[in-house]
């Protein structure tokens, strides 16, 4: 007898498994994203925030509010986005962002969250109010003051701290990156006093701008104490490395943003504090704001003749060109008050060609930032060789 012969096809073998160690991460594409990227936030909200305070009659040109209230709702957009891929970056990737809070040469970049917050939220009360109303404009401002004031006034304890204490730090290692989680209650200090007539009369309103004037304080004394360290670092070990040249743009932010918040508190103490106190604040705003911006311009062009150097020398784009744009927004705007507070036309026009250079920069750090993304480059694992900068300057602002 004959066995039957099985019409059946054999059966494969089962394929192997793929070890999870030869797995793809989960969100790999954000492993690598750090908290310098809140940067392309500042930048974007500076332009609209100091395009809406722009002297007359350039703040009046047609079409001038329109654009700025989108460039707002960009930048409005983009951290959306921004807060949600960091939220992936520190579920799927905590190694990583314990990294980043070790290295000191990133930690310092958390300044950058806190003041990502105040200027969108400072962009929603200034242009963002045409779109959503001014009771909108007003819950978004107060929400994200209050998260970025907190997150800013942490940052600028937490990272010194760990400068300190867990970081090894070197003078010769010392950038105006330092200065980031400095500046952010600077920032706070100068949006807050626009909240200020929406609270009610008395108690709140007065301890909402003394509040502000005390962030003023701190973060005033605590960059005097760090200023002296990046520019003796520029003395005596010589001019940055190429990648990290436009961080020099950052020592503008505290210069210009601090001159902003005097204006502002100039404009909102009458009713608020005594007569004496009030009038104090008007003469603050000039005997304070003058000076200040005559050193800005000194460090404007200082910065400025290190980039055509550092150009020269073969420096490519990186995130740090983005140093170019938020800096340069707030001596827009401090440049803006004092021309309100003095009547001189000549802070006017100081304004208005400072918004020209603004608008240009965040152009190019945009094309440059869209370019790297969708290339992948700018979202890489850092490669670090013989002679090259820290992994993270090249993604430094």
């Amino acid at each position: 007898m004959v066995p039957a012969t099985s019409t059946t096809a054999p059966t494969a073998p089962p394929a192997p498994a793929t070890p999870a160690a030869s797995r793809p991460p989960r969100h790999s594409a954000v492993r690598h994203l750090g908290p310098n990227w809140y940067a392309c936030v500042m930048g974007t909200a500076a332009v609209a925030v100091a395009g809406a305070a722009l002297p007359a009659p350039v703040s009046a040109l047609p079409g001038l509010h329109a654009a700025c209230t989108a460039v707002w709702a960009l930048a409005a957009l983009t951290l959306v986005a921004l807060l949600v891929a960091r939220a992936l970056h520190w579920t799927h990737h905590r190694d990583q962002a314990r990294a980043h809070l070790l290295d000191p040469a990133t930690a310092p970049f958390y300044g950058c969250l806190a003041m990502a917050l105040l200027a969108v939220g400072g962009g929603a009360l200034t242009v963002g109010r045409d779109w959503i109303g001014v009771r909108g404009a007003v819950v978004v401002d107060a929400v994200l003051f209050g998260a970025g004031t907190v997150v800013g006034l942490v940052a600028a304890v937490a990272v010194p701290y760990l400068m300190a204490v867990r970081h090894r730090v070197e003078p010769s290692m010392a950038t105006p990156v330092w200065l980031l989680p400095l500046v952010a209650p600077m920032v706070s200090a100068a949006l807050g006093p626009a909240l200020v007539p929406y609270l009610p009369a008395g108690q709140a309103r007065a301890t909402l701008l003394l509040a502000c004037f005390g962030m003023f304080g701190l973060s005033l004394l605590a960059t005097l104490l760090m200023l002296p360290l990046v520019f003796g670092r520029l003395l005596t070990c010589g001019p940055l490395p190429l990648a990290l040249t436009p961080t020099l743009f950052l020592v503008l932010g505290p210069l210009g943003q601090s001159t902003s918040a005097v204006g502002a508190f100039a404009d909102g103490a009458p009713g608020v504090v005594p007569a004496p106190y009030s009038e104090g604040f008007g003469a603050l705003a000039v005997l304070y704001g003058v000076p200040v911006t005559g050193f800005a311009l000194l460090w404007l062009a200082l910065a400025t003749a290190h980039v055509v150097r550092a150009r020269r020398a073969g420096m490519r784009f990186a995130m740090t060109w983005w140093a170019f744009t938020f800096p340069v927004g707030t001596c827009v705007t401090g440049a803006a008050s004092l021309a309100r507070h003095t009547g001189l036309s000549c802070y006017g026009w100081l304004a208005v060609g400072l918004y020209g250079v603004l608008v240009a920069a965040w152009t190019v750090g945009a094309v440059g930032t869209a370019r790297g993304a969708l290339r992948g480059e700018l979202l890489a694992a850092p490669q670090q060789g013989r002679g090259a900068p820290h992994p993270t300057a090249a993604a430094a602002t």
